[in-house]
């Protein structure tokens, strides 16, 4: 049978199990294999986040870009069936090139709403992220290895009769890898959800590029503020990565909202503490556009037939009741020990959240 043949990766001595590089060595429904790319000029005046993924076990590979231009969101997404070149990443109009691993690659989308050509070249090694598990009740609901990179980004990007253009040195490129176990669309309900309610869920996720070095800060924090995830490494090619301690952030919301106006994030040890000022630039919900939960346009692994593309214009002005309840990637300036850098401010604040004096759902900024 044709499903039982090799596939052209197999050609090469990357197996972990003796399986084809077809499938995957887990038979859970929510394996998955993805990526994002975010790029922001150092301005605020455009956010392009770009992502692709595969779903082994779903038979989908999917892709989606937005770009963020003053009030207007410009989305485009497209999913496929799963074929059986891993090596070639298109879906629709949407394509990643890996020129030379962790270092270039090349990000392209051919549609008449929004088009791009660009070169990513990294500028600093790529950093392993802390390794991520989430139980629910007794449940794994959640196991992915990651790793975060940033660099410089060139070539163009149009949309709505704009053209950018995009150079290393007004703009900035991050990007994130990871593969594992994550929830995709279809989980089911019932009792497990209903005696293992989530009471909240806060989230910090802050790749930052400086002329001469690579700030990571995560935080994962449960509604009591327990630490599910920690980090904040410093990488300074030619010196050992530095680890920053625990980081405190002290975030500014707009009064009403969880949206953050500015941050102050405290570093280092006692030795030397150190803070990290942020400045909000703009800011685009990856629940409006990108396929992140609680989309209910369309959410990443979800079967959407052959060939299916979708395109759609967002007004930011407008309410979005959903985007409340998803993360956001912000665009951002940062400022650490007299040095300006770039980056993304990534935040997600649901639920009850004793650390800011959110007491449950409805709860917001005064």
């Amino acid at each position: 049978m044709a499903d039982d043949r090799p596939v052209p990766l197999d050609e090469y001595p990357v197996h972990q199990v003796p399986l084809s590089m077809k499938h995957v060595a887990t038979g859970d429904r929510n394996a998955y294999d993805r990526c994002i790319f975010h790029v922001l000029d150092h301005e605020g005046r455009a956010l392009l986040i770009v992502g692709l993924g595969v779903y082994p076990n779903l038979g989908v590979i999917d892709a989606y870009a937005t770009l963020r231009v003053g009030d207007t969101l410009h989305a485009v997404r497209a999913s496929d069936a799963l074929g059986e070149d891993r090596m070639r990443l298109v879906v629709g109009p949407l394509r990643i090139e890996v020129e030379q691993p962790l270092h270039r690659l090349r990000l392209a989308c051919d549609d008449d709403s929004l088009s791009y050509d660009l070169t990513w070249t990294a500028a600093f090694p790529a950093l392993w992220e802390p390794h991520h598990v989430q139980r629910r009740g007794g449940r794994l609901t959640l196991e992915g290895r990651r790793f975060v990179q940033a660099g410089g980004v060139e070539g163009t990007v149009r949309a709505g009769g704009e053209e950018f253009r995009v150079n290393a040195t007004r703009w900035t490129g991050t990007r994130d890898r990871s593969w594992g176990v994550r929830p995709v669309p279809g989980e089911e309900g019932g009792r497990l959800a209903e005696e293992d309610p989530t009471e909240g869920f806060h989230w910090l996720w802050c790749p930052v590029r400086f002329e001469d070095r690579f700030l990571m800060v995560i935080v994962q924090e449960d509604a009591d503020g327990y630490r599910v995830l920690n980090d904040a490494t410093l990488v300074r090619p030619g010196h050992p990565d530095r680890q920053l301690g625990w980081p405190q952030p002290e975030i500014t919301y707009r009064s009403g909202t969880r949206h953050p106006e500015r941050a102050l994030v405290h570093l280092g040890d006692v030795r030397k503490p150190r803070e990290l000022e942020v400045e909000i630039l703009t800011s685009s919900p990856l629940a409006i556009g990108a396929g992140y939960p609680p989309a209910d346009d369309w959410q990443h692994g979800t079967w959407r037939g052959h060939g299916w593309t979708d395109r759609r214009t967002y007004d930011l002005t407008e309410p979005h009741t959903l985007a409340a309840y998803g993360v956001t990637d912000h665009a951002a300036r940062f400022r650490l020990d007299g040095r300006i850098g770039h980056g993304i401010f990534e935040h997600g604040s649901f639920g009850r959240h004793d650390p800011s004096g959110f007491t449950g759902f409805d709860s917001v900024a005064p």
